[in-house]
């Protein structure tokens, strides 16, 4: 199949990640969308638009923190919340500067670009208090990052009026940062075995991993690159999408991210 400019983009920023882990040693692993692609289809699901990156927090901290020793900073763009101020998800990009984007349901000011996302997998308790605790702290400092930074689901006029942030705001939202990533490490030196992607959009349990789902890896061809993905793949799979072999209905085969599409200057979409 002929990968579209998005997905080749995507393919590219990919590897640039592989590579990064494969010269530090650092273990990641395709989730969601994009391990249901390497599975059922080899590659890219046709009609979906980006890449899902899994990394156990151990992981996911050291990439951060030699990522741009690789990164050659006119072609990549490691966006973070401490990378770029106006980004308020809880999850890093790899963004790629020499395209732009723009997301449906999805307005900020963010930096943007065509981007793989990664996602950080934390200890998680037994306890189901506990758990629900933990997520409602972190899901309260998100909700309060969100609207300080003015993500919205439609841009409307009243937009234009958002002035740049001052030092003062800006350290207000550094602080919820800071406590949302708090919440999200809070059992991170407890003997747990399970792990969550708690800024996962699907329900709750169906991105929790056991340890051993999520560092026994094996590697599987993802269009024209190997990836590594988890051994478990079938028991993952089957608890997020139930017949995950099956094909959904033609009318649900749309991509569901982008508005706009800028490639090297030459507009895409």
């Amino acid at each position: 199949m002929t990968l579209t400019p998005l997905h080749q983009v995507e393919l590219n920023l990919m590897q640039v990640v592989i590579n990064i882990c494969d010269a530090e040693k650092i273990d990641y692993f395709l989730i969601g969308g994009s391990l249901l692609g390497a599975v059922r289809h080899q590659g890219f699901i046709p009609w979906d638009d980006d890449i899902d990156i899994g990394m156990r927090r151990s992981d996911y901290q050291r990439f951060i923190a030699v990522a741009n020793h690789y990164l050659d900073p006119d072609a990549y763009f490691l966006q973070t919340g401490a990378s770029d101020p106006d980004y308020a998800l809880s999850y890093m990009k790899l963004l790629d500067v020499n395209t732009y984007i723009e997301e449906k349901n999805n307005v900020n000011n963010a930096f943007k670009g065509v981007f793989v996302d990664i996602f950080p997998f934390d200890k998680i308790p037994d306890d189901a208090d506990l758990r629900r605790s933990q997520l409602m702290h972190f899901k309260l400092e998100d909700a309060a990052i969100l609207l300080r930074l003015n993500y919205n689901f439609v841009k409307t006029p009243l937009r234009k009026l958002i002035t740049k942030k001052t030092a003062q705001q800006l350290a207000e939202v550094n602080e919820h940062k800071q406590q949302r990533e708090e919440y999200m490490r809070l059992y991170e030196n407890s003997d747990s075995r399970t792990y969550k992607n708690l800024a996962s959009q699907y329900d709750y349990d169906k991105e929790i991993l056991t340890a051993d789902e999520l560092t026994q890896l094996k590697f599987a061809p993802f269009e024209t690159i190997q990836v590594k993905i988890p051994v478990a793949y079938d028991a993952i799979l089957t608890r997020m999408y139930g017949d995950y072999m099956r094909l959904p209905p033609t009318s649900q085969r749309v991509e569901k991210h982008l508005n706009k599409l800028i490639i090297n200057n030459q507009e895409i979409l």
